[in-house]
């Protein structure tokens, strides 16, 4: 049964522009691993800003927005061994998950120079 679809879409320039600032915004948003892996790319703006449109879509697929207490720092988004993108969690925001039930979560990423998006579909197992 489905759960929740969320859907994002943000200007990959303002990514780049809060990145570049170098301010704490990545280590607030991403995990070790997602900076690690934007940051080898070319277009590291680009890489960034699928990540977070990823979480977007993921906070209103689960309902929740900014004030449903999930730390953007712990889901992680990354590449099974094809490339697949697919969404893990740690922490705090690990055990607010698993309190949902059994979840199946799908997400899709796409970027290009200047935007970029993402769709999460949630299942109840």
């Amino acid at each position: 049964m489905i759960k929740g679809i969320g859907i994002d879409m943000i200007e990959t320039d303002r990514v780049g522009e809060k990145i570049a600032k170098n301010e704490g915004f990545r280590e607030y948003v991403f995990t070790p691993v997602e900076i690690a892996y934007c940051e080898m790319k070319a277009n590291k703006a680009e890489h960034y800003a699928a990540r977070f449109a990823g979480k977007e879509a993921l906070l209103k697929a689960l309902g929740v927005g900014f004030s449903g207490g999930l730390a953007l720092n712990e889901i992680e988004i990354s590449g099974d061994e094809n490339g697949k993108p697919e969404i893990t969690f740690t922490g705090e925001t690990a055990k607010k998950i698993k309190e949902s039930g059994e979840l199946k979560i799908h997400i899709s990423l796409s970027h290009l120079k200047n935007i970029a998006s993402a769709m999460v579909i949630i299942e109840k197992l």
